[in-house]
């Protein structure tokens, strides 16, 4: 008889999944037969828009699209890549050098720590988080410190904060603006902060951007290279997923410090493969097809946000609509910690929400609801959350 298998020590230091367990909770009610709405996952029910799609077929019949793609993207792409930048933020980067087309963001954020960072090392993350920024650090045998989030430093972190033994040991450091989870948005004074913080402990500084292009009201947010000194110490992640709706692609990138970008490339030609260049094509014609699918997508988006803050602050929450992202991050009422109330809704009103402290233990106390559902399904269940006995 063979022994139990106990998988690898690193494994046990990544707590379990709670987005798994809530799903697992979904269907078992939609079993039971219960119309479940669910508002717990960031991704776009719009359509991909169609120019990209018809750019997909064609290119996919082409047999030369069918063999190995490059590890490091079209040089088509990465053109476009940098033609973005240059055209919405006046930043210059070099498309051979500074930018590698990744497997979605997702893919680039979990190799950083593993091309970067040695066991032992520090990550610095933000909690609440993106939980990849700590998992990530994990594997990599890397030590994660946990930046807190609070409502009363406007869901920025603290830097001052941070030991000087700490920011000593630190080798990465996650941004993420605009945020995921609480949609929180970073100005320039916040971003040149730190880059001079990175600068004088000699951290990399890592930031998330692909919420960058969903934003409302006339907000543009800033690149992480429109601060003065950041791409000698820095790195940003973007994503198509949800500036073009395409979360199901898997088409991202990152750019910065040339030698840092090639030290991702350096990894990931040892443990993966490039993207399928019908779909590398499909992204060329995203990014250089201007952005009116976008802005009509964060019409929509602004136009649920409104119901959502609307139908919440009718209950006596008081929230705003946010300024970026698809997310209304809200505390929980008294009496209940985050698990405790996305539970009692879902069994109430058949409305799945994403409890806080999924994204770390700085999110208790509150919970996570996008605006990702068909106008239809979110009036619904705004409908139903009107029931909701607190």
């Amino acid at each position: 008889m063979s022994k139990t298998f106990a998988g690898a020590q690193r494994l046990g230091r990544i707590p379990p999944y709670l987005f798994a367990e809530i799903d697992r909770k979904v269907q078992e009610k939609k079993r039971a037969g219960v119309d479940v709405i669910s508002l717990g996952i960031g991704d776009p029910d719009l359509p991909t828009p169609g120019r990209i799609v018809s750019v997909l077929q064609e290119t996919a019949a082409d047999p030369s699209n069918h063999r190995y793609p490059s590890y490091f993207g079209l040089a088509e792409l990465r053109e476009s890549i940098a033609g973005w930048y240059n055209d919405r933020a006046g930043v210059e980067l070099n498309p051979g050098t500074e930018i590698l087309p990744t497997l979605g963001s997702k893919d680039g954020i979990s190799h950083v720590p593993m091309a970067l960072v040695d066991p032992g090392d520090v990550v610095l993350a933000p909690d609440p988080g993106y939980t990849v920024y700590v998992t990530g650090a994990i594997m990599a045998g890397a030590e994660p410190y946990a930046m807190p989030l609070t409502e009363a430093n406007r869901w920025l972190p603290d830097l001052d904060a941070i030991p000087a033994g700490v920011a000593d040991r630190a080798r990465l450091m996650w941004l993420n603006y605009p945020n995921n989870p609480t949609a929180a948005t970073a100005d320039r004074d916040f971003l040149e902060r730190a880059v001079a913080f990175c600068h004088r402990h000699n951290v990399v500084l890592c930031h998330d951007a692909p919420y960058s292009e969903i934003a409302f009201d006339g907000y543009r947010p800033l690149t992480l290279f429109e601060i003065p000194g950041a791409k000698e110490i820095g790195l940003e992640f973007h994503s198509l997923s949800k500036t073009y709706n395409m979360t199901g692609w898997r088409i991202g990138w990152v750019c910065g410090r040339s030698d840092l970008v090639n030290l991702i490339g350096q990894l990931k030609t040892n443990i993966d493969s490039g993207i399928f260049q019908a779909v590398q094509w499909a992204a060329i014609e995203a990014i250089n097809g201007g952005e009116e699918e976008t802005r009509a997508a964060c019409a929509v988006y602004a136009r649920r946000h409104r119901l959502v803050a609307a139908t919440l602050n009718s209950l006596g929450w008081k929230i705003k609509p946010p300024r970026a992202t698809f997310y209304v991050w809200a505390p929980v009422p008294a009496g209940y910690d985050s698990i405790g109330f996305a539970s009692h809704v879902l069994d109430q009103v058949g409305v799945n929400i994403t409890p806080g402290v999924g994204f770390g233990s700085r999110g208790e106390g509150y919970f996570r609801l996008s605006v990702t559902a068909p106008d239809a399904r979110l009036e619904e269940a705004m409908n139903r959350m009107r029931k909701l006995q607190l």
